[in-house]
């Protein structure tokens, strides 16, 4: 057998998230492979890269990440610029994953089917913290098995979006029209053959399903004939509108801005609180029943659907690993009650480290928009601090791994409460001075 100490780690996606994590072991001198399902880096991202993101530049790059980057002369963008998805992985993150010391450890068409301890499956307890994890990976057809000493996965949940019913059941009828759906942001200037006067719903009320109705309010303004639908299922649509002027992330606040303007001028129809309960083929249109107001609807000849109903973690090729996770929110059972979204209404994202992202499996950690589970409320800046502070964990230096070194803004909607909060859980917390961050020294 291997000498554990000697095995890599393995990180499993090539985001934003699992590359900072190859970027701190690569500061740290700890050998590592990472996985990529796709046939690039930021695969997932590119899917969305029309998008331009409301957080800028400041909050998107990772420290070790930019330290590595601009010993190669790299130049940051702006930081008070706001990238698109496209721009995220063309100006970070591919340039980042050709640092030599990194590109030599990343396989790409590399899809994870499945984890276990060596030589054991779930059940199995004896000797199992001193057994290496087993990686089962298709890389371009081939299977192969990589053996690891820990394993961090940062592969997110674009790939598992949530259904268009209200009770989050995916039906077989609904698996039918998936021509007729999209689930995310589509880019409407490319598929404009696609929704031009035609009737569209959009189901929804987070900043996806605002993004998508403004693309499509635009393309309406060039084809009125265009009928919008807005289905959420809050109480009244101000609930979605966000902190407006009051955010601190602007960009973020002008989404509502311009959702409500929309809304006022009656440039779509509203239906809120609406439970979609069903969803039929009628010919080549869909009809959309559920509850309106308490009372039962049918809508009828609708075109289109685009689903933003938010996304759930993939836990199939997780089978054989000990994992503990909130049954509500499907994150880490620690991690919940600071990001459940039926306690914290703001969109502030609370500061954690490894110590509330373990799992009863020693050295294995889900990490980024996955570690949220099904909960809304991620920002890249807190999947950088995830990943600095496990990789200080997994290379012993337990103090800085406490610590949380995290500057977000604020919603303007509510305060969070964070000091408070993470005081109680014995963590340090430092959310302006990042002088103290071991990752680039």
């Amino acid at each position: 057998m291997k000498n554990q100490h000697t095995l890599p780690v393995a990180i499993i996606g090539g985001g934003p998230i699992g590359l900072a994590a190859a970027a701190h072991l690569t500061l740290k001198e700890e050998p590592f492979i990472l996985f990529e399902a796709g046939g690039s880096i930021g695969s997932n991202i590119l899917e969305w890269g029309h998008v331009r993101m409301f957080s800028t530049w400041k909050y998107n790059l990772d420290k070790a990440s930019r330290h590595l980057l601009e010993k190669t002369g790299w130049v940051a963008p702006n930081e008070s610029s706001l990238p698109t998805g496209k721009d995220l992985v063309e100006k970070y993150l591919i340039p980042l994953s050709t640092i030599s010391e990194l590109k030599k450890n990343i396989l790409l068409y590399a899809k994870v089917e499945g984890i276990a301890k060596k030589g054991l499956n779930k059940l199995k307890t004896v000797n199992r913290e001193n057994s290496p994890f087993e990686i089962y990976v298709d890389v371009k057809g081939e299977q192969k098995v990589i053996e690891a000493k820990a394993v961090i996965d940062a592969t997110g949940t674009w790939q598992s979006p949530n259904p268009s019913l209200s009770n989050g059941i995916w039906t077989k009828k609904e698996k039918e029209l998936i021509e007729q759906i999209h689930y995310g942001i589509p880019d409407i200037v490319q598929e404009e053959d696609r929704y031009k006067n035609k009737t569209i719903m959009v189901v929804g009320s987070g900043h996806s399903a605002i993004n998508s109705i403004l693309y499509l309010a635009q393309l309406k303004k060039q084809f009125p004939q265009t009928k919008l639908y807005w289905v959420l299922r809050k109480q009244k649509v101000d609930e979605a509108y966000g902190g407006l002027e009051t955010d601190e992330l602007e960009a973020r606040g002008e989404l509502g801005t311009k959702m409500k303007k929309l809304v006022e001028t009656n440039q779509l129809t509203v239906l809120t609180p609406f439970s979609i309960r069903e969803l039929k083929k009628e010919g080549e249109k869909i009809s959309v029943s559920g509850e309106w107001n308490s009372k039962e609807i049918v809508l009828h000849d609708i075109d289109e659907l685009i689903v933003n109903t938010g996304f759930r973690p993939d836990l199939t090729f997780l089978d054989e690993i000990r994992i503990a996770l909130d049954p509500a929110v499907e994150s880490v059972k620690s991690l919940a009650p600071l990001i459940d979204p039926n306690i914290h209404s703001c969109g502030t994202v609370r500061p954690h480290g490894e110590q509330e992202l373990r799992h009863p499996e020693k050295n294995f950690y889900i990490v980024g928009m996955k570690s949220y589970g099904r909960a809304p409320t991620f920002l890249l800046a807190t999947g950088y601090e995830q990943v600095r502070s496990i990789v200080d964990y997994l290379t012993g230096d337990l103090e800085s791994a406490k610590q949380i070194f995290l500057d977000l803004p604020k919603t303007g909607v509510c305060s969070s409460g964070i000091e408070a909060k993470l005081k109680s859980t014995g963590f340090e917390i430092d959310v302006n001075n990042q002088k103290n961050n071991s990752c680039c020294k």
